[in-house]
């Protein structure tokens, strides 16, 4: 049976539970420049989702972009500017 990564991520919103729905509303705020709710979303994946998530849904210059951003944990922070470090350069 194959895990729903979403839940992890979006355990208190089932709306987003499901990858078609994440993946419209990440295009709609990418659309309409909804710079907020695309920080909110992402910021979501980056505290509670895994590196290959991540990876399915936004490109790392998102990532790099919008890291100072963001309202995360420190571990959190340190986990991404590490990752960040390490391959921010390749794309």
């Amino acid at each position: 049976m194959k895990q729903n990564f979403l839940k992890a991520i979006f355990w208190d919103y089932p709306q987003f539970q499901d990858y078609n729905s994440i993946r419209s509303a990440l295009q709609n705020t990418r659309e309409k420049n909804d710079i907020q709710t695309f920080r909110w979303i992402l910021g979501r994946f980056l505290e509670r989702g895994r590196v290959k998530d991540v990876a399915m849904i936004f490109r790392i210059t998102e990532v790099k972009d919008n890291l100072n951003a963001l309202r995360l944990s420190d571990y959190a922070y340190r986990k991404w500017h590490r990752l960040l470090d390490i391959y921010g350069n390749s794309g």
